[in-house]
């Protein structure tokens, strides 16, 4: 297939491209490589795939150094007009959108970053698809759209109308957008709600990123919630195999919704939602421990209190990743952070 992957400097998109590549799919990938965080990770996520930073241009096509099936255009989703000749002179066969402002705690202080990219940049993927015929979608969501729900593990059928940041209400709403372009033109879109994603080459303002650099630098770490957390961490490989397995599988019509009783995640619409997660939750404290195992040290901790836009829990409840796609995340903890850790040492000469 030629698909689309936006986001593609970003953690999981420069992760997927790559996956993509490597089975011989053609890929474009697009961002904006905004300074949101440390740009030379993103650069660094680039060269890595053969883009090379001093011949990126803005709207310009820049062809891999390493792969011709991949191509690199730095752009924004907010450019309209840009992005509807890349998909007109493009002709994807699937788009994977994974472009977006990330960050909950960022989102309490800078709220009109998420409506630009998250909210208008997705109508304008949404637009694109319409209008150059493109019927498989597949884009990132958020179990931040979790909000005020206690229940767990969090299930695709579980009341998700009470968030608690504009982060996880932009992601809800892109699910209500994708619905409504599956109902009204039968575009296939398949949102994804991942679950704290990390390994190599990790967002800089994530947890597993700020608890090694500061301990590297022999700084406390702060753990907030004073440590009761839970979260459902996944390592970024199980991520993209679960991407790749729903882009090759465009979600379908339910044939037994009904208005009346029909499932959250489906509809009589090609429409699907999956939690992507560990569906196995950890506890932060122990997540802070394996990282002492491999650093061979005791963190200094500052013990905080749970921050605004934050929830204590998540747990993903997979099930229909299983008995659609047979998906099961396979990465430790303890293996997910031990190659984190070797990366960060390594890329940042420490």
């Amino acid at each position: 297939m030629k698909i689309l992957v936006t986001g593609s400097a970003g953690f999981i998109g420069s992760n997927l491209a790559n996956k993509l590549i490597t089975r011989d799919d053609t890929v474009v990938g697009l961002d904006s490589i905004n300074d949101y965080y440390d740009v030379r990770v993103k650069y660094g996520r680039l060269d890595r795939a053969g883009i090379k930073k001093e011949k990126i241009q803005y709207n310009k096509l820049l062809v891999s150094s390493i792969n011709s099936k991949y191509k690199f255009i730095k752009s924004n989703l907010e450019d309209k007009e840009n992005l509807s000749k890349l998909f007109k002179n493009e002709k994807f066969d699937a788009v994977c959108n994974l472009a977006a402002q990330a960050g909950v705690r960022y989102s309490l202080t800078n709220p009109d970053a998420y409506i630009n990219s998250n909210i208008i940049g997705f109508m304008n993927i949404l637009e694109s698809c319409r209008n150059y015929g493109i019927k498989n979608l597949s884009y990132a969501s958020s179990s931040s759209v979790y909000g005020l729900n206690e229940e767990l593990p969090f299930s695709t059928d579980h009341n998700v109308d009470h968030p608690i940041s504009l982060y996880a209400a932009s992601k809800k709403s892109n699910e209500l957008m994708a619905h409504t372009y599956s109902h009204l033109f039968g575009i296939a879109t398949t949102g994804l709600r991942f679950f704290t994603v990390y390994g190599p080459w990790g967002r800089p303002d994530m947890a597993l990123f700020l608890f090694v650099k500061a301990a590297l630098e022999g700084k406390a770490i702060d753990v907030f919630n004073n440590g009761n957390m839970l979260r459902d961490f996944t390592y970024i490989d199980d991520i993209v195999e679960g991407i790749v397995r729903v882009i090759d599988n465009p979600a379908k019509k339910d044939p037994n919704w009904d208005g009346k009783n029909g499932r959250a995640s489906t509809s009589s619409a090609p429409y699907k939602i999956y939690n992507i997660g560990n569906n196995d939750p950890v506890k932060l404290m122990d997540f802070i421990t394996a990282i002492e195992n491999k650093l061979g040290q005791l963190l200094d901790k500052n013990m905080m209190p749970l921050q605004r836009g934050d929830v204590p829990a998540t747990y993903a409840d997979v099930s229909d990743l299983v008995e659609d796609f047979d998906y099961k995340p396979s990465t430790s903890i303890q293996a997910g952070i031990d190659e984190f850790i070797d990366w960060y040492r390594n890329f940042y000469k420490v």
